[in-house]
């Protein structure tokens, strides 16, 4: 292998490749032990006519493409080695040419990795939200707690909003019981509008053994069979329930939770929510810095790479969704489109992706940041324990050289955030964030 020639222009690697004859030769053979088990040839037995006979009957490059094919990934690599170049997507050859000595010449065309020009990357201001727990939103969680600890009691009273009816009903068009308008024993809290307009209205104030005609009519976008139908449905109450929650004193505190006092339940569900949104501000900080200083870097990302990303995304969803038991295909067509929409999607979060990548690549260079072997040490002891694995198996897992990457990676993002200067959010992005 040989290259003859390599020309770079718009982010592109044009390579003259050239195969001497033994080489190729030799992929010749391989190309045609692979196919021939699938040739037949009138005089000789399936997968049993020589070569020669083969090329002579089908022409003499009739195996010229499997056998570059068999060859290309290796020659590629030799080449792209040798000329110090770094490609991105999936190479091709655009051209097959006969070389002089009985050889081969093939024209690769390839993405490069883009040319990055660093902007300003230390020291941006960047809008960071105030950390904030109004005691509402405690108030909120204790609501929350004491609604999941209510319990369902039955009363001897009429219904009232928020109380849950046990009845039997039916429901009659012109005097002609329809279709799925039928049910006993049905469990129905008022005030959940889970039903027609003015149905569960028309039940506050019944009591157990009342029974009721409940006149309605059903919404303009209900079935075509119902819609804007006025209809009466035949109602009798067996039960009226009351949800009792518990009153929130100290008592309620003990119950639900390992606290004596209210009090210091509410302060430790302040302190839970304010640490949440603490960690949560930090994220934001951290993505919005980083996409600045990416936004502040000139660089021609290559459409193959942002491709390769959306790739990924896709199969990490696909993944997700099976875990659900989903397919990615259906859920595109539940979406209301297929997976070429699906991609367009999922595209604009990959192009922010592969250019926070290279961003961050190119400050790990240019910082010179480096990860001594402690550090990938201690990384995978920590990884060995958060998944209750050996430590060498997370090694294997994970790569050495794939760790340090990563762990680079993370220090640009450091760098990036902890020079960054917090600066107040706007009014109207709070607002939107609220």
């Amino acid at each position: 292998m040989n290259v003859k020639n390599t020309e770079k222009a718009a982010g592109k690697a044009t390579i003259v490749i050239e195969v001497e004859k033994a080489e190729f030769d030799a992929a010749l053979t391989k190309a045609y032990n692979k196919a021939r088990k699938d040739i037949y040839v009138p005089g000789f037995r399936k997968g049993k006519a020589p070569r020669k006979v083969v090329e002579g009957m089908y022409g003499a490059k009739v195996f010229y493409e499997d056998a570059v094919n068999e060859i290309f990934p290796e020659i590629y690599e030799q080449a792209i080695s040798a000329q110090a170049l770094k490609v991105v997507g999936m190479p091709s050859v655009t051209k097959l040419d006969d070389g002089e000595d009985g050889g081969v010449v093939l024209t690769v065309e390839t993405d490069l990795y883009p040319e990055v020009t660093l902007g300003d990357y230390k020291g941006l201001e960047v809008p960071k939200a105030e950390v904030n727990v109004t005691d509402d939103e405690v108030e909120a969680e204790l609501d929350r707690m004491a609604e999941r600890n209510s319990r369902i009691e039955t009363v001897d009273r009429p219904a009232q909003e928020g109380d849950t009816v046990i009845l039997d009903f039916e429901g009659f068009d012109n005097g002609v019981a329809f279709e799925g308008g039928k049910a006993e024993g049905y469990s129905l809290k008022l005030g959940s509008h889970s039903f027609v307009p003015g149905f569960e209205e028309a039940l506050v104030g019944l009591s157990a053994g009342d029974e009721k005609d409940v006149d309605v009519t059903f919404p303009e976008n209900y079935t075509p069979e119902l819609a804007g139908k006025p209809v009466v449905f035949k109602c009798k109450i067996h039960e009226v329930k009351e949800t009792q929650t518990p009153e929130k004193d100290d008592e309620f505190a003990k119950d639900v939770s390992e606290f004596d006092t209210l009090d210091a339940l509410r302060a430790d569900i302040r302190t839970k929510r304010e640490n949440e949104r603490r960690e949560a501000v930090e994220r934001a900080f951290e993505s919005a810095a980083v996409e600045k200083a990416a936004a502040n870097m000139t660089c021609e990302i290559p459409a193959s790479m942002v491709e390769e990303q959306v790739d990924k995304n896709l199969e990490q969803f696909a993944y997700q969704l099976q875990m659900n038991g989903m397919k990615l295909e259906d859920y595109a067509k539940m979406m209301g489109g297929d997976m070429n929409a699906l991609r367009s999607s999922m595209r604009p979060m990959a192009e922010t992706t592969v250019r926070n990548n290279v961003l961050l690549a190119a400050v790990v260079e240019a910082e010179n940041l480096t990860v001594s072997d402690e550090e990938v040490e201690a990384e995978i002891q920590k990884l060995a324990e958060q998944y209750s694995m050996e430590a060498d198996k997370v090694r294997a897992a994970v790569g050495v050289e794939s760790l340090k990457a990563d762990l680079a990676t993370r220090k640009a993002v450091a760098l990036i955030k902890d020079s960054a200067v917090a600066t107040a959010v706007p009014e109207t992005a709070e607002k939107t964030e609220e």
